[in-house]
């Protein structure tokens, strides 16, 4: 089966952070700094804040192009920051007050 988008994504975002995409369970990607939850749908983006909130390291969702703006405005106040599909950070992870 050929891999989707957001597969693509997730491999390409473990290959740079040097660590494995875990399709079965859980957070895409989880680093020894940061996890990282890829989203390629804009109705799924908040199931993946859902998978990120409670993790203690930095907290990311990454995203396609199309719904980086998106993925910004719904992230906002959540400490969650929001990167695209090669690892730019667009908005930078932070903790809430």
């Amino acid at each position: 089966m050929a891999d989707t988008i957001h597969d693509k994504i997730a491999k390409r975002l473990a290959r740079k952070f040097g660590t494995e995409y875990k399709s079965d369970k859980g957070i895409d990607i989880v680093t020894a700094e940061k996890v990282i939850e890829v989203e390629t749908k804009k109705q799924s983006l908040s199931q993946g804040i859902k998978q990120v909130q409670r993790s203690q390291k930095p907290r990311y969702l990454a995203v396609t192009k199309q719904l980086k703006n998106a993925a910004i405005k719904i992230t906002e106040g959540s400490g969650i920051g929001v990167m695209g599909p090669t690892g730019v950070i667009v908005k930078k992870a932070s903790r809430k007050k």
